[in-house]
């Protein structure tokens, strides 16, 4: 492709996707050296996006998902338009993620086809499912020409938590370490089909904490009841967190865990991209699309008959994939990983 000054990206609208595109950000930096980089993002995004150094800028993407509100676009669009970007990357596939771009006069739009999206990408991929089996291999494929072949490895993804950022974190939260924490993260965005048991998240800490590990609960505000119903099957010596962190401040906690141990969810996207040690529990969905990229990841999944079956709840309403998934087989992985320097 010709040279690049100024480019935008379409962000996903979930923590994890968004993850999975920074080696797609540092490829066009890589090759495009001066290019500035701008990321159209919903807000709940913004916070992963701001720790990547590729991303310059930040553009909120108010609209919820479904949303057409067609005369706030072409404002949106008008304010975008002043930017001079030379090329956008659409990262999801509807078609209305492709409509600002297209109002703002953006030359060139890159994306796979899509929703019908001809016309809206006048650069467009096909994409070969078999051939780019993984999410961050088809983000990366955006930096190629079309039907030109990814040049591999794919990098796994990275973002940054400095000291400073992680001291601030712990200070805004009033929070102290007697030590690097364990760090639980018992929740995940897309449904119940993809948690592993409260008494057993409660088990593995009431273990670790035997152990002398002190075990933090991390998620949002919807995982607090998860949260408090671990907590107090550990008499209250673990420290629950969901709801009381910023997406930032989460990132910067997990930043100093010596472990993680999570749901398939946007938090051991984090756990992942920050190269923590992450125990990843998989149950209704598949490693196979967005695993964790890290070397210092495990993934744990029984693959029963019945799973993956992608449903949000299980349709046989026992979740054995996550249930027969025991807590002593969890902490063994989790006594491997912390025995390594």
């Amino acid at each position: 492709m010709a040279h690049l000054a100024r480019a935008l990206i379409v962000a996903p609208a979930w923590i994890g996707d968004a993850i999975l595109a920074q080696p797609l950000f540092a490829r066009l930096k890589q090759r495009h050296p001066e290019l500035v980089l701008d990321a159209l993002a919903p807000a709940w995004v913004a916070p992963v996006l701001a720790r990547m150094p590729e991303i310059a800028r930040i553009v909120d993407n108010p609209f919820a998902h479904g949303e057409l509100s067609l005369k706030k676009r072409l404002a949106l669009a008008h304010e975008l338009a002043t930017q001079g970007y030379d090329a956008a990357y659409l990262l999801p596939n509807s078609l209305k993620s492709a409509l600002i771009p297209f109002f703002a006069g953006i030359p060139k739009r890159i994306g796979f086809t899509g929703e019908s999206r001809f016309g809206l990408v006048n650069v467009r991929h096909s994409l070969d499912k078999a051939a780019l089996p993984l999410m961050v291999e088809r983000f990366a494929q955006l930096a190629e020409a079309p039907g030109a072949p990814l040049p591999r490895p794919v990098a796994h993804p990275r973002i940054t938590s400095t000291p400073a950022q992680q001291a601030a974190a712990l200070a805004a939260l009033g929070l102290e370490r007697s030590g690097p924490p364990v760090v639980l993260c018992p929740g995940a965005e897309y449904g119940p089909a993809k948690r592993w048991p409260i008494e057993h998240f409660a088990a593995l800490a009431r273990v670790l904490l035997e152990r002398g590990h002190p075990v933090w609960l991390l998620g949002s505000s919807k995982d607090k009841p998860v949260g408090d119903a671990i907590a107090a099957q550990t008499l209250g010596n673990c420290l629950n967190l969901c709801g009381r962190t910023q997406l930032d401040q989460a990132i910067d906690l997990i930043a100093q865990a010596a472990l993680v141990v999570c749901n398939d969810s946007g938090l051991m996207h984090v756990a992942a991209a920050l190269n923590r040690p992450t125990i990843a529990l998989f149950g209704s969905s598949s490693p196979a699309f967005p695993p964790p990229l890290s070397e210092q990841a495990t993934v744990l999944r029984l693959g029963l008959p019945c799973s993956p079956c992608f449903k949000r709840e299980c349709p046989f309403g026992h979740t054995h994939c996550l249930v027969k998934l025991e807590p002593a087989r969890v902490l063994d992985a989790c006594l491997n990983r912390l025995s390594q320097p």
